[in-house]
């Protein structure tokens, strides 16, 4: 069990999450969905370790992950809306900045691990700048996963690529599932939706469960 205890945070008298709570089983697929601006990628953010809550407690394997912040580099792999690539580096340089610890080895990493499942070897000595939005956005989660870490945040990984990349990623998140992963995802994306198990509404500074029988027409009514 996974559990964010009331967390909360302001940007100066502005109150963006108020008491946020929920609990994450293994194995989950977590959507957060809301409006924009509504807090979704600061909640986010946070549960990464990049943001930093004003209180809150996030509890895994009974320690709060806000006091030892080096649980995050082993249990959480993030992957930001904005590219997190250093644009001026070949893919097979950015993989050596991250997977410099791995325990596999990047060579076997390639060969047999997710970097092979996400197809990475193909695009090894392009420059990142020359990468399609699908293909930075599969080399994002390929460095996320470095550290084989249990539970993936994503924030809006489909934005701004076309149907096919975002089935292919798709494809590659269900993959994280399968093989034991937890992931908590924002999105507007129905076919990202539809991978969830579970929905929570971000709305008015509160995280909300939305019912399982909530069709997409339902949803958008609760996002307004």
């Amino acid at each position: 069990m996974i559990e964010i205890k009331n967390i909360s945070k302001k940007y100066g008298r502005t109150l963006i999450l108020d008491n946020i709570s929920f609990n994450i089983e293994k194995g989950d697929c977590i959507g957060v969905v809301g409006r924009n601006g509504a807090g979704k990628s600061t909640l986010l953010s946070i549960l990464s370790g990049t943001g930093k809550p004003d209180s809150g407690e996030f509890i895994i394997n009974n320690k709060n992950v806000f006091q030892n912040k080096k649980m995050f580099r082993t249990l959480i792999g993030y992957v930001p809306q904005e590219n997190p690539l250093i644009n001026e580096l070949s893919v097979l340089d950015n993989l050596k900045l991250w997977y410099c610890n791995s325990r596999l080895g990047l060579k076997k990493e390639l060969d047999e691990g997710i970097l092979s499942y996400l197809d990475i070897n193909s695009m090894l000595k392009k420059k990142v700048e020359t990468l399609s939005g699908g293909m930075k956005k599969r080399l994002s989660i390929g460095i996320a996963l470095a550290g084989h870490p249990p539970i993936l945040i994503l924030d809006e990984p489909g934005t701004a690529l076309d149907p096919a990349c975002k089935d292919d990623i798709k494809k590659y998140l269900k993959h994280y599932l399968d093989i034991g992963g937890t992931i908590i995802i924002s999105t507007h994306d129905e076919m990202e939706i539809s991978m969830c198990n579970r929905l929570l509404l971000m709305k008015d500074t509160k995280l909300t469960e939305i019912p399982e029988s909530t069709d997409i027409s339902g949803l958008i009514k609760l996002i307004r």
